[in-house]
C-alpha cells in the first residue's frame, strides 16, 4: 500500500504536517484489519503481533530467551508490508536475542529464512536443493532487497509446481 511512506517516520514539524501523517496511518491500520482490502497480509501482521505479545517477557523460552523487540516487531511488520502480493508470506517465530524469524519452505529441500533485529541490516539464509547459502542485505523499511526477492521468487516458483502436480 503506498501510503504506508506516508504514515511512518517523517520530518515534519508543522501541526499540520503532523495530522496529515497520522490521519494517513489510521487510513492504513484500518485498511490493514480489512481482508478485502488487505486479504493474506491482514492475517499475517495479526499472526506477528501475537507471536510478539506472546514473547513480550523475558525468558519466555523457559530459560533465560530475551523478549521480543519492539523495533525488530515494528522493522518485521515493514517488511511483510513490502511484500509483493503474488509472493507467499512467511511464517513467524522468535529469536533468544530479540529478533525475528521469518521463514519460508515450499518443500524440504527449498527454504529461506530472514531474520530481522534492531538494524537496518538483514541476515538471510536459504536452502535450494544441495545449493545453500547466507548473507546480509540493507532493509530501508520500504523495499524488500533484491536478493531476498529472488530467494522468494523460487520459492513462488517451486509451491506452484508443487500444487500443480
Amino acid at each position: 500500500m503506498a501510503l504506508h511512506a506516508f504514515a511512518g517516520d517523517s520530518s515534519a514539524i508543522s501541526p499540520e504536517a503532523e495530522a496529515a501523517r497520522k490521519a494517513v496511518g489510521e487510513v492504513v491500520r484500518l485498511a490493514e484489519r480489512s481482508q478485502a482490502l488487505f486479504g493474506r497480509k491482514a492475517d499475517a501482521l495479526s499472526q506477528l503481533s501475537d507471536m510478539t505479545a506472546q514473547h513480550s517477557q523475558l525468558g519466555w523460552d523457559g530459560a533465560d530467551a530475551g523478549p521480543v523487540d519492539p523495533t525488530s516487531a515494528a522493522r518485521a511488520v515493514a517488511f511483510v508490508r513490502a511484500i509483493p502480493g503474488y509472493l507467499p508470506l512467511p511464517e513467524f517465530s522468535p529469536d533468544p536475542d530479540g529478533a525475528i524469524s521469518l521463514d519460508w519452505m515450499s518443500s524440504r529441500g527449498r527454504s529461506l529464512s530472514v531474520s530481522i533485529g534492531q538494524e537496518d541490516r538483514l541476515a538471510f539464509a536459504w536452502l535450494d536443493g544441495i545449493e545453500r547459502g547466507h548473507g546480509a542485505v540493507f532493509f530501508d523499511g520500504k523495499q524488500i532487497p533484491d536478493r531476498i526477492l529472488y530467494e522468494l521468487g523460487k520459492i513462488a516458483e517451486d509451491a506452484v509446481a508443487i500444487r500443480a502436480a
